[in-house]
């Protein structure tokens, strides 16, 4: 049976507020560290005010052991160099 991703999915009698869902509060036995991503954790500054503030980043050049791959566009070391190709570089994961 063909689904009509298009059509409404609830009737507005079934639709809360968003009043009364705030009103309702937090689900019980719910807590912050459920719902956070673990791979891109969250971390709460506090109220600290960030934005003034200027983030000095020192950016190396490639150095004489390391190489850019042709394929996935890293910097590599070289002892991760699989072979060379007529365009460049290939690293050993991308030889795979």
């Amino acid at each position: 049976m063909a689904t009509d991703y298009d059509a409404p999915r609830k009737t507005e009698e079934d639709a809360e507020s968003i009043e009364a869902l705030k009103e309702r509060g937090p689900v019980k036995g719910a807590s912050g560290s459920d719902t956070e991503d673990a791979d891109n954790p969250s971390f709460t500054m506090g109220g600290t005010d960030l934005s003034d503030v200027d983030l000095d980043v020192v950016v190396l050049p490639q150095q004489d052991n390391e190489f850019t791959c042709v394929s996935c566009f890293l910097v590599r070391h070289r002892s991760q160099l699989d072979h060379q190709t007529d365009i460049g570089p290939v690293c050993a994961e991308c030889s795979i």
